[in-house]
């Protein structure tokens, strides 16, 4: 880990702190080299050699700094910035996917999952929680008969997800609210996984301590490692790929 990149969170948090009070494109402009020196090149670092960590496990991995200014066309606060700093580490394998850091003056965030999930990947998402075997590989699939007994019509997916997710929570990861308030047709609302039936994302966060002393590359590479059986279950989800 840099020099750089071990001061970014604190450095960071009070450029934001300043931010939230002087949210002008005036004051910005009187601070644009500080923000180039104590956030945007240190979290431009941080975004490299994280992705250089992972990238045996992820190859082409990339990072993506998002960028300060706020999209004002549709809203109708109109303060020009952004009071975070926001960081994405896409997952080429896994289109949708990624993992995330988030800076604001008295919160950090790490986390990872999938944005949005629609069209073809939506429909294979909805048919593994209802219990449609995959046709393709699948860390539960190819149990065609157990002891003699026939293979459930049931992929194990949405049970295995969901066994998951709570071991997460007990890491302090929790899972963002699912978007519909009602199961979709044609499944019933009585339905054992219905909370997931209403996704159309799957993203787990967890909130670390501000005050505590972070190293950020060893945060972000540790959540990246208890998060990976998520990305596994994932993979048949988001990729096209059939390996029947």
């Amino acid at each position: 880990m840099s020099n750089t990149t071990g001061q970014l969170i604190p450095d960071a948090q009070a450029f934001l702190a300043e931010l939230a009070k002087n949210n002008s494109r005036d004051w910005f402009k009187t601070q644009k080299s500080r923000y180039d020196l104590q956030v945007r090149d240190p979290a431009q670092t941080l975004l490299s050699e994280v992705a250089d960590y992972l990238r045996p496990h992820h190859p082409g991995i990339q990072g993506k700094l998002f960028r300060p200014q706020r999209d004002l066309r549709f809203s109708k606060n109109k303060t020009p910035y952004h009071t975070h700093v926001h960081m994405l580490w896409q997952l080429p394998g896994l289109p949708g996917a990624g993992l995330f850091f988030g800076i604001e003056a008295n919160r950090l965030r790490v986390g990872g999952g999938v944005m949005t999930l629609k069209g073809a990947a939506l429909t294979r998402w909805r048919s593994a929680v209802a219990g449609q075997p995959f046709t393709r590989d699948y860390p539960t699939a190819g149990l065609d008969h157990v002891a003699g007994h026939d293979a459930s019509p049931d992929s194990g997916f949405a049970d295995e997800l969901a066994a998951l997710t709570d071991i997460l929570t007990l890491k302090r990861f929790m899972a963002n609210a699912a978007e519909l308030t009602r199961v979709p047709a044609p499944f019933g609302k009585t339905h054992p996984h219905a909370d997931l039936l209403r996704r159309k994302s799957l993203t787990l966060w967890c909130d670390l301590d501000p005050k505590a002393q972070i190293v950020p590359m060893g945060t972000i590479c540790s959540a990246a490692l208890m998060l990976e059986p998520l990305f596994i279950l994932l993979r048949p989800i988001l990729t096209d790929i059939d390996t029947a």
